[in-house]
């Protein structure tokens, strides 16, 4: 006896694109396990990784009445593809994108703390040429450079930029709000805030490294 899976043909069409949808997460499991592996480039695993998400879109938007939730349809069928939910579902853009799109944020963030360091140390040394030296004055300004030289992953824990911040805004500390820097403490803060600069700068990756 034939058994029918559909009564008319709007529940064949149905039937097709469940088995369609199956198979798009199916694939894209494989295809996110041979990336892993190394199995296939970068640049063929983007290429049918794409396809996959946009199929997977197309096929998503025209079933969403019948299936409102792939990761119930998932369950449902046992599918067991959690690389391929997390593409299709969560990320909805191959890992190559991700990654690349992760790099170029890091950089676009670092770019923006070196930018905030430079002006900090210039800041600060403009400021003791203006003779701003009462301890109000130069305390929030070292602690804002402090701040900055420490949000910046590139320096080591014992850059010299660091600790000589570190050894002024404790000096600073025990003295009144009111009190000024004597010339010669002056003198020597500017002298360290260059000579920290001077590091920094030197620190810095240069654009081919």
């Amino acid at each position: 006896m034939e058994v029918k899976l559909w009564n008319d043909k709007r529940e064949r069409e149905m039937y097709e694109n469940f088995a369609e949808l199956f198979a798009i997460i199916k694939a894209t499991e494989k295809l996110e396990k041979a990336y892993v592996r190394d199995i296939i480039s970068p640049a063929e695993y983007e290429t049918d990784c794409q396809k996959l998400i946009a199929h997977f879109k197309t096929l998503s938007s025209t079933l969403k009445e019948i299936v409102p939730s792939i990761e119930r349809f998932h369950d449902t069928y046992k599918l067991d593809c959690p690389a391929a939910l997390n593409r299709l579902v969560t990320s909805g853009v191959p890992a190559t994108v991700e990654h690349r799109a992760t790099v170029a944020m890091s950089s676009t963030t670092s770019a923006a703390i070196v930018a905030e360091c430079v002006q900090n140390f210039i800041t600060a040394m403009d400021s003791l040429k203006l003779n701003m030296v009462a301890v109000d004055q130069v305390h929030p300004l070292l602690s804002d450079l402090s701040a900055s030289l420490n949000k910046l992953s590139i320096l080591p824990p014992d850059f010299e930029g660091k600790t000589k911040m570190r050894e002024w805004i404790a000096r600073l500390s025990k003295m009144g709000a009111a009190d000024e820097l004597t010339e010669q403490q002056a003198r020597q803060l500017h002298f360290d805030l260059e000579s920290s600069y001077n590091s920094f700068m030197a620190a810095l990756p240069t654009a081919g490294t």
